[in-house]
C-alpha cells in the first residue's frame, strides 16, 4: 500500500512557499544582504527579539549589528522572550519597538523568540491592539511589519511558515495563529549556529519537527507536497538525530536536521496540523516550563495510535524509516505506536504525562483546555478521526 493512495484527488490544494530562506554553513553572513534589503524598503530603526543569552553565544548578534551599523539602521533590543513566551511579553516588547519608532522585526533564536516576533510584527500595524485581542482572534490580522528570523534551532519551522503561538498565561491558553502577513521576509538556517544546542535540546526540536509531518500528513487538508516533504523529514531526522547527538558540533548533522526542519515547517504550512499539537498546547500551557517538543513526544505514540486506522496508507510509508514493515493494515495500530515508542526510546527520550509533573487527575482540565482554547478545535477538525472528548481523554490516559 503507498501514501497516494491516502490523497483525495478531488480535493483542490492549495500549496504553499511563503518565505525566502538562506540555508547553510555561514548564512549568518547574508545579513549584510538583508540590512541593504531592509533599508531599501525605508527601514531606519528596528525591534530585535530574542532570549536570554544565545544569540550572543551563537555570534549571531555581532553579525547582525555589524549590518546594521553598516546601513545605519538604529536597533533596541528586547532579549526577555522566554520559552513559550506569553502574551504580556509580546505587549512589551511591542511598546518598546513604538517608542523607537521601529518599522521592521529581527528574531533571534528558535520558535520561541520567532513566534514573539511574528506576533509584535503584527501588532505594530494596528496601535489599538493588544497580543491578547490577537491570540483570542478578536480581530483578523491583514498586516505585518517586516519580518526577518534568524533561527537557532532545528524544530519549529516558524523561520518558513505563517504561524505563531502565544501563551495567554491568566488562562492557560496556548492559542495559535497562522496570517499570511506573517512569513518573514528574509529568514537564516545556518547550522554553524546551532552546535551549541544542549543534547535534550536538540532531541525534542528534531521530534518537534516529525510532530510537524506526521500530522501534516494525514490532516483532511493534506496533499502530495505536504505528504512528500514529510517522508524527507522523517528519514533525515532518523538519520541525522544520533549523529548530532553523538558530536553536536558535526555541522552536516546540523545542515540537514536544519533542512528538515525547515521543509516540515513548510509542510505544515501547507497540510496543517491536529490532534498532537492541539493537545500538546494544554500541557505547556497549564506548565509553561514543559518543553514543547518534550510534550509533543510524549503524545505521539497515543496519536499515532488514534490515527492509524484512518492514515494507514500515509503513515506506513512516512515512518519507514524509524518503523520498518509497515503496510498500512488498520491492525497495525498498536505496532505502529509501540514502533514509535521504541524510537523515542533510542533517541533517549523515554519520559511519560507523569514524569513531567502531571497526575491522571489533571486530565479533565486537559480536555477542557483542548476545547475551549482558541484555535485548538480547528486543529483538531483537521484531524482524520472525529474528535471528541472521549477520544481526547483516551489520548491523554494513555500517555501516563
Amino acid at each position: 500500500m503507498s501514501w497516494e493512495q491516502g490523497i483525495n484527488i478531488n480535493q483542490v490544494s492549495t500549496v504553499i512557499c511563503g518565505t525566502h530562506v538562506f540555508l547553510g554553513v555561514g548564512a549568518i553572513k547574508k545579513m549584510d544582504f538583508i540590512a541593504g534589503q531592509l533599508k531599501s524598503r525605508g527601514v531606519d530603526s528596528v525591534i530585535v527579539l530574542t532570549g536570554k543569552s544565545a544569540y550572543a553565544k551563537t555570534g549571531a548578534w555581532d553579525y547582525v549589528t555589524k549590518a546594521l551599523d553598516q546601513q545605519g539602521i538604529r536597533y533596541t533590543l528586547y532579549n526577555k522572550v522566554q520559552p513559550n513566551p506569553e502574551t504580556h511579553q509580546v505587549d512589551e516588547a511591542v511598546k518598546i519597538a513604538r517608542g523607537a519608532g521601529a518599522k521592521a522585526v529581527i528574531c533571534i533564536g528558535g520558535g520561541s523568540p520567532i513566534d514573539a516576533g511574528k506576533s509584535t510584527a503584527i501588532l505594530l500595524e494596528y496601535p489599538d491592539k493588544t497580543c491578547e485581542d490577537l491570540y483570542e482572534m478578536k480581530f483578523p490580522a491583514e498586516k505585518a511589519a517586516p519580518l526577518v528570523a534568524i533561527n537557532l534551532t532545528h524544530g519549529t519551522g516558524s523561520e518558513a511558515n505563517r504561524f505563531a503561538v502565544v501563551t495567554i498565561p491568566e488562562k492557560k491558553y496556548k492559542p495559535a495563529i497562522a496570517y499570511d502577513c506573517i512569513y518573514p521576509l528574509y529568514s537564516i538556517d545556518d547550522p554553524a549556529l546551532m552546535t551549541g544546542l544542549p543534547a535534550n535540546q536538540t532531541r525534542y526540536v528534531s521530534i518537534d519537527a516529525v510532530n510537524h509531518v506526521v500530522e501534516a500528513a494525514t490532516t483532511v487538508l493534506n496533499n502530495p507536497f505536504a505528504v512528500t516533504l514529510g517522508k524527507e523529514v522523517v528519514d533525515l531526522v532518523a538519520k541525522y538525530l544520533p549523529l548530532a547527538i553523538q558530536d553536536p558540533k558535526d555541522l552536516t548533522a546540523r545542515y540537514f536536521l536544519a533542512y528538515a526542519a525547515m521543509i516540515a515547517g513548510a509542510s505544515f504550512d501547507n497540510g496543517s496540523l491536529h490532534i498532537t499539537h492541539a493537545l500538546e498546547h494544554p500541557l505547556s500551557g497549564m506548565k509553561p516550563q514543559l518543553t514543547h517538543g518534550l510534550g509533543l513526544a510524549i503524545l505521539l505514540p497515543a496519536v499515532i495510535k488514534a490515527i492509524y486506522p484512518a492514515s494507514g496508507a500515509i503513515l506506513a510509508d512516512l515512518l519507514s524509516a524509524v518503523v520498518p514493515g509497515l503496510t498500512g493494515d488498520a491492525g497495525e495500530a498498536e505496532k505502529a505506536a509501540e514502533g514509535v515508542r521504541s524510537w523515542l526510546k533510542s533517541v533517549g527520550v523515554t519520559e511519560k504525562l507523569g514524569d513531567v509533573g502531571f497526575a491522571k487527575s489533571d486530565v479533565s482540565k486537559l480536555v477542557q483546555l483542548t476545547f475551549e482554547t482558541p484555535g485548538l478545535s480547528g486543529l483538531l477538525d483537521c484531524a482524520p478521526i472525529h474528535c471528541t472528548k472521549e477520544t481526547v481523554e483516551k489520548i491523554y490516559t494513555e500517555s501516563f
